[in-house]
């Protein structure tokens, strides 16, 4: 969605007319949403260990995914743009083949402690060769996000969640996370890309 392109497409209308909330969205986009960070967008998203992001193939077709590291992993760059890394996975790369084929995306950051939510909608590059890859130990690729659209969400169904620990699998600095268990089994063994195999000799 770009931003001259309205809010709410026919189909959005239709519920809200059936919803008699019409009027209600207007004025949500009137007040709510922004098309440039705030000081306080900026320094929610940068204290969340992690967000979801929707991407959509280039027929349409949708993916979610849940993307993690630690506090600070999501940087806003400036007004208009975040970015972040791609860290080691499964190798499938849904999101960001979708990326590269449909650049929209959608964002959804979430605080599970103090109930907040906030959305960002734009478009997304990725790129291997990004500068900010130096300063992302354990990172693959880069993804900076330009955003067209930001708007916080009424959080009451957020259900309150205590964080108990960060991932032991999230890079940092000086650190070399475990080897996750599904890369040590058989079925996937003669499968892996050869920086992740176990050594054959000892085994």
């Amino acid at each position: 969605m770009m931003p001259n392109e309205p809010m709410y497409h026919d189909g959005m209308r239709q519920l809200q007319d059936v919803r008699q909330t019409r009027p209600l969205a207007d004025r949500l986009e009137q007040v709510t949403v922004r098309t440039a960070f705030t000081a306080e967008d900026r320094e929610f998203i940068e204290r969340c260990p992690m967000f979801f992001v929707a991407t959509a193939d280039a027929h349409g077709v949708p993916d979610c995914s849940y993307k993690g590291g630690l506090p600070g992993f999501v940087r806003v760059l400036d007004d208009h743009t975040l970015a972040f890394p791609d860290y080691d996975g499964n190798g499938m790369y849904r999101s960001w083949g979708n990326v590269l084929s449909n650049p929209h995306i959608g964002l959804l950051f979430l605080d599970f402690e103090n109930p907040k939510r906030i959305r960002v909608n734009g478009t997304a590059q990725i790129s291997e060769d990004d500068p900010l890859r130096a300063e992302y130990p354990g990172s693959v690729f880069i993804v900076r996000v330009t955003a067209t659209r930001i708007f916080p969400n009424c959080p009451r169904y957020i259900h309150k969640m205590q964080l108990v620990e960060y991932s032991a699998y999230a890079p940092r600095p000086d650190y070399t996370p475990p080897v996750p268990a599904w890369k040590t089994f058989d079925v996937f063994r003669d499968s892996l890309p050869v920086r992740d195999r176990q050594d054959d000799s000892k085994g």
